[in-house]
């Protein structure tokens, strides 16, 4: 390797006098610079020197009101980035519990920082984010009181405005111990018990639009899931069940993905037949998107109770249903060699009748099963969608060398779509889709009962011949 290669070997290999010197020319006009050696200095006294520098940058940080535009927007990253690599990386290892504290002191000023920058893009929330987690692995060796800490986290809950304490109690459910969290869990009780606070006299604009719900502010509804929240947290990492559950309603219950989740935690307990009754007795009409949770669970429940023959035909009326790919290779595993293949040929003339296309059409290609997919799109090709481009556009690709005629009549689809809608946007990409059907022309040697290539550039022209700007891509 080159001597005049810029890497650390070569780079020790001139000196401590000449790096010195050096980077005390590269510092000169960088702010950014001067603020890292001085915390490399200041690490070199001792973590504690470090800590007291940190502390005060973290002080500077939340106290400053202007905002962060565009241009220094990496730059504010790479500083909270650096305050976080020094209190876990540097401080950590010789202070845990100072390093906790100033870890606490940089999650506290979040809402300071989320107020005077635009993170739409979430990586100043993502700073933030990876830094609490560090609390898991710095928090068990600091020196912390359990009952103090749980005060501490209470606190923190309340206050947490921006959802930057999001998930602390189980990152710190080891360290607070069983003491800890029953101190955490008494302050949640009386904070639920007290009164809720008298609010300040609204605006009459807010008066009048709470008339029009009917007078309620929901205060009292906000102060209840917080209540349950945390409690249900606390009952979690405590591995309570029974608590967890009981913080759920009777209409909790009824609604699937809740007694999906609930039926599933009384699993793990070994209680099946409890966990059946809490899944009967949801309303079958509830929340359609959550039936996939609701059908997982119940099937968990049939196998965990012996009911083999229940449960596989639970899964196969799923798959009819749905054409969950999951329930219909959980249904194949439980039989013997060969009579799956009978089985799944039955499943296969089911998909190719399936009344919506487009899910049919995607499981032919998740299974995969490209020979049906090419048979549903021949058999049905007036059923399909040309707006359905993020599942036309990877089907035609993946059927344009075994099966062209059925890529054909994807392209066509989305083409006819486009031109038919007058979606100029997408006239690029439609023209694209006229080279790949010209590109797949030679390979089809039968187009009936379709047009041709030629005969549908025809049709194309007469039918769209205005649309200049296609015409001029397609050439």
């Amino acid at each position: 390797m080159s001597k005049k290669t810029l890497n650390q070997a070569n780079l020790e290999a001139l000196g401590a006098e000449q790096l010195a010197a050096l980077l005390m020319e590269v510092s000169a006009g960088s702010a950014d610079i001067k603020r890292r050696l001085r915390l490399e200095l200041s690490h070199n006294v001792g973590a504690t020197e470090l800590a007291h520098d940190v502390r005060k940058r973290l002080a500077s940080l939340r106290k400053s009101t202007s905002f962060v535009g565009w241009r220094k927007r990496k730059a504010l990253i790479k500083d909270l980035s650096t305050q976080v690599a020094m209190i876990t990386n540097k401080i950590a290892p010789e202070e845990p519990t100072l390093a906790f504290d100033l870890l606490w002191q940089f999650i506290e000023m979040a809402p300071s920082v989320y107020g005077r920058v635009d993170d739409s893009r979430g990586d100043v929330g993502d700073v933030f984010r990876a830094a609490l987690k560090q609390f898991e692995h710095i928090a068990p060796r600091a020196v912390l009181d359990p009952d103090a800490l749980a005060e501490r986290v209470w606190n923190a809950l309340l206050d947490n405005r921006q959802g930057e304490w999001d998930g602390i109690v189980p990152l710190l459910a080891s360290t607070l111990g069983t003491g800890g969290l029953e101190r955490l869990k008494t302050h949640v009780q009386a904070y639920a018990e007290a009164p809720l606070k008298a609010e300040a006299e609204d605006h009459e604009a807010l008066q009048f639009l709470r008339q029009l719900r009917g007078g309620q502010n929901y205060a009292a509804e906000r102060k209840a899931r917080f209540v349950k929240g945390c409690l249900q947290e606390i009952a979690a990492v405590s591995g309570d069940t029974q608590a967890y559950i009981a913080q759920y309603s009777d209409a909790d219950l009824a609604m699937k993905d809740i007694s999906a989740e609930v039926a599933m935690l009384l699993l793990e307990d070994g209680r099946a037949t409890d966990a059946l009754d809490i899944l009967q007795n949801a309303d079958p009409d509830a929340d359609p998107r959550a039936q996939d949770a609701w059908d997982v669970a119940y099937i968990t429940c049939l196998t965990d109770l012996g009911e083999f023959e229940d449960a596989q035909a639970h899964r196969w009326a799923c798959f009819t249903e749905t054409l969950n790919l999951n329930h219909l290779r959980d249904h194949l595993k439980e039989f013997p060699d060969f009579e799956d293949v009978e089985v799944e040929e039955e499943a296969r003339k089911h998909v190719l009748t399936f009344p919506r296309f487009s899910t049919a059409l995607h499981f032919c290609l998740h299974w995969p099963d490209l020979l049906s997919a090419a048979t549903l799109i021949t058999t049905r090709s007036d059923e399909i969608n040309g707006d359905h481009s993020l599942l036309l556009a990877p089907a035609a690709e993946a059927l344009r060398l075994r099966h062209p005629l059925a890529a054909v009549l994807l392209w066509r689809a989305m083409i006819d779509f486009t031109l038919g809608q007058g979606v100029s946007p997408r006239y690029g990409i439609a023209a694209s889709y006229v080279a790949d059907c010209a590109a797949c022309d030679n390979g089809i040697t039968d187009y009936a009962p379709f047009v041709t290539h030629d005969e549908y550039m025809q049709s194309l022209r007469d039918r769209h011949e205005r649309k200049a700007s296609f015409w001029t891509k397609v050439r």
